[in-house]
């Protein structure tokens, strides 16, 4: 499996794309891997912030395509089966009850742009440079990538970069709001700790709230959204969590959530 996980004082699951050679292109194999490992930190209570990086020069390319034309065939379902199994990895990035970042530099393409849009935060090193890539080679587009570029960057770049497959560099990225931040390559990896150093010391109940009521906000109606919103608030209220927080700010000192 071409992920490996490092673990920083507990709080913080790093998860590196470890092809370099096929600068970091997974297959379904892989991505199903990938979706075991983030359902298991999704249930552990110790790890607050996932981080999502790619080694040697890029972040991910997307999917192999030379094990995409070398794949046995299926039928309709069972093809169709593989497929909605293997995109819950987005929803898990998206929906999972922690923070995840996806760290990126380099190359970030096809599914592999997925992956990243599926993050909560997206920090870029000055190197990095996005392209959809589908329709280049006659695909289009899998793991959410419209779904989640549409509430990034809105309709008419969404459609730009996937009829056109543009690539764009860390600066367009960034204004145009698909990275919320662009750092110096050397200064990525110490910019991503601070920011994981900060989320892992917020309160986990909190976070989870906060990230449902973010996934509320752009689907649900006002009423609604403000019925859901409130039923958050009032059982993350009575939550030790919320209470240690109130707690150590009276006391002007650190929270301590267990």
């Amino acid at each position: 499996m071409p992920w490996a996980v490092r673990h920083d004082r507990g709080a913080a699951a790093n998860i590196t794309l470890t092809r370099p050679e096929r600068l970091n292109a997974f297959t379904g194999e892989d991505i199903l891997g990938l979706k075991d490992l983030l359902e298991e930190i999704s249930r552990d209570a110790t790890i607050r912030v996932v981080v999502l990086r790619g080694a040697g020069r890029g972040f991910c390319a997307g999917g192999d395509m030379h094990a995409i034309v070398s794949a046995e065939p299926s039928s309709p379902d069972e093809a169709l089966a593989s497929m909605r199994s293997m995109v819950e990895v987005v929803e898990l990035l998206h929906s999972m009850p922690k923070l995840t970042i996806a760290a990126v530099h380099g190359p970030c393409a096809g599914a592999g742009l997925s992956l990243a849009a599926a993050c909560d935060m997206r920090i870029a090193a000055r190197s990095a440079v996005f392209l959809t890539s589908y329709i280049e080679v006659g695909q289009s587009g899998d793991y959410g990538q419209a779904w989640f570029l549409e509430r990034l960057i809105g309709a008419g770049w969404t459609a730009r970069l996937q009829l056109l497959s543009e690539r764009i560099d860390s600066e367009i990225a960034v204004r145009i709001g698909l990275v919320e931040e662009v750092v110096d390559d050397a200064q990525l990896d110490l910019r991503v700790s601070t920011l994981v150093d900060k989320a892992a010391a917020m309160a986990p109940s909190a976070v989870a709230a906060i990230k449902g009521n973010l996934g509320d906000a752009s689907e649900l109606p006002l009423r609604k959204y403000l019925e859901e919103e409130s039923r958050r608030f009032l059982k993350n209220m009575d939550s030790a969590d919320s209470r240690e927080a109130v707690h150590a700010f009276v006391e002007k000192r650190p929270p301590r959530f267990t």
